[in-house]
């Protein structure tokens, strides 16, 4: 009789067992490439996005879009000219594209979603709905950057407007309605859109004269997120403070939330100054 010859389940075992420990090491340095090429995606994006915020200053007599988004959550697609208030005459930049709930996850359709992109003021100037919207965005929205309200954002941050004028305080125009507004700091330090993670009807707010979040800490990317600036950069911020990063990992992040730590505070005077161009207490 002839010999047969294979491996013993031992030997099996054996070398399931060494491609289970190399999977162990090798997936956490996959996972790390992937999102490191995502991260690289995303900046690309927001600085797409903040070439083409300057390109419709440049044809609009030096003033900024309109850093709201329309907000009518079962409205046709429509990014409407407001007729009062500080953005009369200004249309929006995205259209209606949020649903009600959208705290809880509640969505749009996504037809109505690419739609209310493709209606806003900035659109003509970067028509690939896909730069709106980072690649570890939530399934089924379009849109995850935001604005920041200080780049002719929502006024009632700092409590007040002056007509369709952008807010001064001393040397720094908190709420910037024209590019060459943007002196103090220099546009390499103040923000423009930022990658918030979810759909928003309005930019992205933080208190002006408190130490507090408004919306809240949002971390996107590894522990931090990417943000882009006047004059054009992106870049990668990691959060300092443990608890920014918790609350910015949660799924339903509580609003107005007050930093117990330097850390946290570091962090939260870091946005600040980006969205405001100081702090104001």
């Amino acid at each position: 009789m002839t010999e047969r010859k294979g491996f013993t389940l031992i030997e099996l075992l054996v070398v399931i067992a060494i491609i289970a420990i190399l999977m162990a090491i090798l997936m956490p340095t996959l996972n790390r490439a992937r999102e490191q090429g995502r991260r690289a995606v995303c900046l690309n994006h927001l600085k797409t996005l903040t070439l083409c915020w300057s390109m419709y200053a440049d044809e609009n007599d030096d003033r900024i879009v309109n850093g709201e988004a329309c907000w009518d959550p079962t409205g046709p697609p429509a990014a409407p000219v407001p007729t009062s208030g500080p953005h009369k005459g200004e249309q929006y930049w995205v259209g209606n594209d949020c649903a009600s709930g959208f705290m809880q996850g509640e969505q749009r359709p996504l037809d109505i979603q690419k739609q209310a992109i493709r209606v806003g003021a900035l659109f003509p100037y970067c028509k690939v709905e896909n730069v709106y919207r980072c690649p570890t965005g939530i399934r089924g929205e379009m849109r995850t950057y935001s604005t920041g309200y200080g780049m002719n954002g929502c006024f009632d941050a700092t409590g007040t407007y002056e007509g369709n004028k952008g807010v001064r305080v001393g040397r720094t125009v908190l709420m910037v309605k024209k590019r060459s507004e943007i002196t103090v700091p220099s546009p390499a330090y103040r923000l423009v859109f930022l990658d918030e993670g979810r759909v928003t009807p309005d930019s992205y707010a933080i208190h002006y004269s408190t130490p507090s979040w408004w919306d809240p800490p949002f971390v996107r990317h590894g522990d931090g997120t990417n943000v882009a600036f006047a004059d054009g950069h992106s870049d990668y911020w990691k959060y300092r403070g443990a608890e920014t990063i918790d609350v910015g990992k949660m799924a339903n992040p509580p609003h107005n939330y007050r930093p117990t730590t330097e850390e946290g505070l570091a962090d939260l005077k870091k946005m600040q100054e980006a969205i405001w161009g100081r702090i104001g207490y």
